[in-house]
């Protein structure tokens, strides 16, 4: 006898057509009974009344006269409850729990499971889920507490019984999956429909995660296994990862992964990476501590992956972080910047800055690199001996640092600033000698001697330089020996480029505007009308008439507000040059009426045609140097005071002049007695033994070198320009406030003036103006200046 999966019902129709009685059909059940014995309320009939045939409706055309009765559907419904056979709860229940213990003992089950699955499901039919559900919890917790406990006091080895723990979760969770499939009715209709109820497989979690707390030993050695074999793994060794993922996933399933695991294994991680911190700390350099940890990293984000937990990552991260960088950050830097920075090491540095930006350190790498900049520029800057090599090496150190930036900085914008500073301060730790320095390097780069370098590489390295002038605070320091050093360019014709002087003309006015190279540029209009004028003067009657034959002369007419101020030096000069001074004079007054002429024989330079005995030659000099040898086509030998007397050359420049011709290099002039000073009382001799490769020679190299003196009188000049400038603006700063304190006044000067000066330099500048009544001390307060309008 089965039982019924569904209500059955019984139909009577009842036509209006046929005066039989409604026909009755035996329904189906767990009893059959006769007709008679049914009750109306345990039986459904369905009524039809007056529902008219297609022969009724031709008979009704036939008796149209006839009344037609009214024809209605009527359903009624007469629900019967099926009755349970004897002893069916036992019976069903006994057979499913032969099923769920043959599950747990892992044995064949006898029963099929399609019928077990029908036996629960009319038991949940009859409403008897609840006591179905209590009695399948029962035997759960009867056979997980058996298979948990059957691990306490095993005393094999920890991998050995991680395996074993392994083993009942897997069991564990293939019996429940079975068992929920069996009674899967159970979770659809009963489960549901009571929220407070767990569903089959959270009991069963529920169930494993309370007899596992019952025996602590078994979580506490499943614990210390995982820790055991992570550590192992840590320290190189190969570990089961697939019994490591299943057991953890067995921790997060059962809820207790943070409080039992979690927990620990942050505390275990902190204690290892802190003790191997400080071991490869002390045993390494700082680019292999930097890769190990760099790998650390990467070891423990692939863990995540692989087998912790998700919400393990971070935290995880955040521990080894702390251990093997956080609390390392003084050492790292402090014992590895430096020889990183050396090295031009961008790949290690790259790693320094992104392992630091990891742990919010970039504030204490920024301050290093700041603090090795300036230690390191100092060390360019303020080496005297090492002047000549100043500008090269600033520009290789900027650039070093510029490519740092850009390839293991990021391009980090706070530490382009802070280079920026930091070369700022270094390169002003010597007021004025990087700029003269600077200009210097420029004035070498634009000769004409610079031979190797294209015009591309010429411009970028103007480029470069102008970098460097940017971080100036004496520009004007710079504009005086870089006009001075323009000059001689210009008027000895030894610019390798005009495009290349105007290009950085341009530069420097883009850069500081047009009243810092208004003189640069009336220089260059002044050579430029020079050429206009020299070719008028050739082309007039005065220079085709009366100049001297075999003479050729170019002259540079020069605005005296622009250029250098040169010292004014006499000299006699032979009889053609003096025709050849007047002739032009005569011409360029009578063109520029109003004007006056200062010859400035410093400036000038010649070429002469020697005959020497062993072949001509064409002699580059300086007009002193070409006076001095002009006076041995009359004489063979002359002494010091001979020369004085004839030349009339002051006697310092005499001195230098004789010293170029007789005891440099190339000595067109031989000084008796032998020696590298000229002194009162030595004779020159015309050297008939001269000899050189090259038909053209340059002689006037000791002329070009820069003096100490001339370096002083440049300096100097810049030093007396900055007075008015101080003056006009401790004036200008009186003018509007009226009255103001000492300190205030000393305060703003620093302020806009552009240009360091010291605080005593400006207390005398202000003495000076008191002198000369633009301001006066207050009666009351000495300390207090007024302004006197």
């Amino acid at each position: 006898m089965s039982l019924p999966t569904k209500r059955s019902s019984c139909f009577s129709a009842a036509s209006s057509s046929s005066s039989s009685p409604p026909m009755k059909k035996a329904k189906n059940g767990l009893h059959q009974t006769p007709q008679s014995q049914e009750d109306d309320n345990d039986k459904e009939a369905f009524s039809m009344e007056d529902d008219p045939t297609p022969a009724a409706a031709n008979l009704s055309r036939k008796k149209a006269t006839l009344p037609q009765p009214t024809k209605k559907l009527v359903i009624k419904l007469n629900k019967a409850k099926p009755t349970l056979p004897t002893n069916f709860e036992e019976n069903t229940w006994a057979k499913l729990q032969s099923a769920i213990q043959a599950i747990f003992l892992m044995k064949p089950v006898t029963f099929d499971f399609e019928g077990l699955y029908q036996a629960v499901d009319n038991l949940c039919l009859h409403k008897l889920e609840e006591k179905l559900y209590q009695q399948i919890e029962k035997e759960c917790e009867e056979h997980i507490s058996a298979a948990l406990q059957s691990l306490v006091g095993q005393n094999t080895d920890l991998s050995v019984f991680l395996s074993l723990v392994e083993k009942r979760w897997q069991d564990f969770c293939d019996q429940m999956l079975m068992i929920r499939s069996i009674a899967l009715s159970l979770d659809r209709k009963y489960v549901i429909q009571n929220p407070n109820i767990r569903s089959l497989w959270e009991m069963g979690l529920q169930l494993f995660r309370k007899h596992l707390s019952l025996a602590p030993e078994v979580e506490q050695r499943t614990v210390t296994g995982l820790l055991s074999m992570i550590e192992n793994e840590r320290l190189g060794e190969a570990v089961n990862r697939t019994l490591l993922n299943h057991l953890l996933k067995m921790f997060t399933a059962l809820g207790i992964y943070m409080e039992s695991f979690e927990k620990r294994f942050l505390e275990c991680t902190s204690e290892f990476y802190a003790a191997e911190g400080m071991k490869y700390m002390q045993q390494s350099d700082v680019p292999e501590y930097l890769k190990h940890t760099e790998g650390r990293l990467h070891e423990e984000n692939e863990r995540c992956m692989l087998y912790l937990d998700a919400g393990t990552r971070k935290p995880l991260i955040a521990t080894t972080e702390k251990q093997l960088l956080e609390c390392h950050i003084s050492p790292i830097l402090d014992k590895g910047f430096t020889i990183l920075m050396d090295g031009r090491r961008t790949e290690d540095l790259q790693r320094m800055y992104t392992l630091l930006t990891r742990v919010n350190a970039l504030e204490f790498l920024r301050q290093a690199l700041s603090s090795y900049i300036k230690k390191t520029g100092q060390r360019i800057v303020m080496d005297d001996e090492k002047d000549k090599d100043m500008v090269q090496s600033l520009l290789d150190f900027k650039n070093s640092l510029d490519t740092i930036w850009e390839q293991s900085f990021s391009k980090n914008e706070s530490f382009g600033n802070t280079i920026k500073d930091s070369f700022e301060h270094l390169i002003n730790l010597r007021q004025n000698r990087p700029a003269e320095l600077i200009a210097k390097f420029l004035d070498e780069k634009l000769r004409a001697g610079n031979k190797g370098t294209s015009e591309e590489e010429l411009e970028n390295t103007l480029e470069k330089v102008l970098v460097l002038f940017r971080f100036i605070q004496g520009k004007d320091v710079f504009e005086a020996f870089y006009k001075k050093d323009l000059a001689k360019r210009l008027l000895l014709g030894k610019s390798a480029s005009i495009d290349a002087e105007k290009s950085m003309i341009s530069k420097l006015k883009n850069e500081c505007g047009s009243q810092f190279t208004n003189k640069l540029e009336g220089m260059f209009k002044d050579i430029e009308l020079s050429k206009e004028i020299n070719e008028s003067f050739k082309q007039s009657s005065q220079a085709r008439t009366k100049l001297p034959s075999g003479i050729e002369m170019s002259v540079h007419v020069l605005t005296t507000g622009y250029w250098p101020t040169y010292p004014q030096m006499d000299a006699k000069l032979p009889h053609e040059l003096n025709v050849y001074q007047d002739i032009f004079k005569e011409f360029y007054l009578s063109k520029y009426s109003g004007r006056r002429l200062m010859w400035q024989n410093s400036s000038g330079h010649c070429v002469l045609k020697a005959e020497f005995p062993k072949g001509r030659k064409e002699l580059a000099v300086s007009l002193f140097q070409a006076v001095v040898l002009m006076l041995f086509n009359d004489a063979q030998k002359l002494s010091f005071e001979d020369i004085k007397d004839s030349t009339n050359i002051e006697d310092k420049e005499l001195r230098r002049t004789l010293q170029s011709l007789a005891c440099g290099k190339i000595r067109v002039l031989v000084k008796v007695p032998k020696g590298k000073d000229v002194e009162d009382g030595d004779e020159f001799v015309f050297n008939e033994d001269f000899t050189a490769s090259l038909y053209r020679i340059k002689v006037n190299a000791i002329q070009m070198k820069e003096t100490v003196e001339e370096n002083a009188s440049t300096t100097e000049k810049v030093f007396h320009d900055r007075q008015y400038q101080i003056d006009a603006a401790i004036v200008r700063i009186m003018k509007t406030r009226k009255v103001l304190s000492h300190t205030l006044l000393i305060t703003e000067l620093f302020q806009q003036l552009k240009f360091p000066i010291k605080p005593a330099d400006l207390k005398k500048r202000i003495e000076s103006l008191i002198d000369r009544e633009y301001l006066e001390r207050d009666k009351n307060n000495p300390q207090i200046y007024n302004y006197l309008a």
